[in-house]
């Protein structure tokens, strides 16, 4: 074989045609959506008032392993696909490390990450239903910038509600949401009942993505002809994402590569599900030993802490219930930098995995993360986003490891996207004013006991 390029590239005849349904393939499916009033599976009836059509039969959808993706798609993609994957060179030479490191880089597009992947399909479809306006919540400002550019393209409104804390630490972001036409509101807010109801609850809140979730969904059920669309944790999420797993495959056969270990950041489950849906799916199917490992943040330990539970996928409660590893809706995480993985809870798909035996999961302080991210920056040449930083971390961690027995592992993991609308926690960071905060027991506790009491 010839030695690996620093970056290899697709053509974009290459491009994946298909998404992959890694629930066509699991042993065992995730629990479905239930409904909070009757206690059911939730129907494609109780769904559509809240998602697009055909979003909700790509949500349960658990039969087909390739969902066909649509041809005005896929010339959307081709703006900013394939993307490459990257061979740190510089970072193995550094660590001195036997090992092979790969990141599959997806900050190649202006919103800087891989959310567009799943935007532009979400967005696709809601014009295709002529849905006449959009609404969402956004944490770091990763999803809102790629659903704003989305939106721009297919000429529909967009209502973005923003963590607060989010809208603080990174204005720029919110400048470039509001440049591509979308209105944003920092969010708990006064603009909607719930939002109302949480301020009252905890005065001086940051917010979180529960909150933000909550205030987006009652808008959309309450203006005419408006849908919701979520960034991350539900399965068509997740189906969008597997393009990213899909090139990376593509890749790795080309140049005889094999990964011993995938690694990707865990806030809400689709980057990590994306990355790994065609590996995981021939890990099921007997074909591979990958080790997967999920990382998430020490301050938002869902899977590390948290129980596997039916809970609402909000804090106001008015999703239907998840069966997920969670920490409780209630729960309020610390305003730490990776804004995109302050979720309370986890993807049903990836929890299910992992309790299943077929993932693992690390939790990572942030100081430990930036200096993962400003050792990456000085030798490889990105600005890693914190979020895919908590991934760069582990697989620093496991190219030391093989150093120290002298195994050479190929090593994989997500760059998620670019750092530079993260600047303040950088900042932060370079002037050793960031903290450390890990919830203590009695702090999980509160979020623990927010959980609905409910059995199937």
């Amino acid at each position: 074989m010839p030695k690996t390029p620093y970056k290899i590239y697709l053509t974009e005849e290459e491009m994946p045609k298909n998404w992959y349904n890694l629930k066509a393939v699991m042993k065992e499916l995730p629990t479905p959506f239930i409904h909070p009033g009757t206690l059911k599976p939730c129907t494609a009836e109780d769904l559509e008032p809240v998602f697009c059509k055909e979003l909700v039969e790509q949500e349960l959808n658990t039969t087909d392993k390739y969902i066909e993706i649509p041809e005005e798609i896929r010339d959307f993609y081709k703006m900013y696909r394939p993307s490459p994957l990257v061979r740190a060179y510089c970072l193995e030479k550094l660590l001195d490390t036997p090992a092979e490191i790969y990141y599959k880089f997806e900050g190649t597009n202006t919103s800087g990450s891989h959310k567009l992947n799943s935007a532009a399909a979400q967005v696709y479809y809601a014009k295709k239903q002529g849905i006449a306006s959009l609404t969402t919540e956004t944490g770091a400002g990763q999803w809102g910038t790629a659903l704003s550019m989305a939106c721009a393209y297919y000429n529909i409104p967009l209502n973005i509600f923003m963590v607060k804390v989010s809208t603080e630490q990174k204005p720029y972001r919110k400048a470039v949401m509001e440049t591509y036409g979308a209105k944003v509101t920092p969010s708990p807010s006064d603009t909607t009942e719930v939002g109302r109801k949480i301020l009252a609850e905890n005065p001086g809140t940051g917010g979180s993505l529960g909150c933000a979730i909550s205030e987006a969904m009652e808008v959309s059920m309450k203006t005419p002809n408006c849908r919701y669309v979520l960034g991350s944790v539900l399965d068509h999420v997740l189906l969008h994402q597997s393009i990213i797993g899909e090139e990376v495959k593509i890749a790795c056969d080309k140049y005889d590569i094999n990964p011993d270990i995938i690694i990707g950041c865990a806030g809400g489950g689709s980057n990590l599900g994306g990355l790994i849906a065609p590996f995981m799916g021939d890990k099921i199917e007997g074909k591979n030993n990958i080790e997967f490992i999920a990382v998430e943040p020490a301050s938002c330990p869902s899977l590390t802490r948290g129980r596997y539970a039916l809970d609402f996928g909000d804090t106001g409660k008015t999703t239907p219930l998840m069966m997920m590893y969670t920490l409780g809706s209630g729960f309020m995480p610390s305003p730490n930098h990776a804004g995109g993985l302050r979720y309370h809870g986890m993807s049903p798909i990836i929890s299910k995995l992992y309790h299943d035996g077929y993932i693992t999961a690390r939790s990572v302080e942030q100081t430990k993360v930036f200096d993962a991210a400003t050792m990456f920056a000085r030798c490889e040449g990105i600005l890693p986003a914190p979020e895919s930083s908590h991934a760069l971390k582990v697989a620093i961690d496991e190219a030391i490891k093989c150093k120290e027995t002298g195994e050479k592992k190929t090593i994989l993991f997500g760059l998620t996207g670019t750092g530079y609308f993260d600047l303040s926690a950088y900042m932060s960071y370079n002037s050793g004013t960031m903290e450390d905060y890990i919830p203590t027991d009695e702090d999980l506790e509160k979020g623990f006991a927010t959980l609905p009491k409910v059995q199937l």
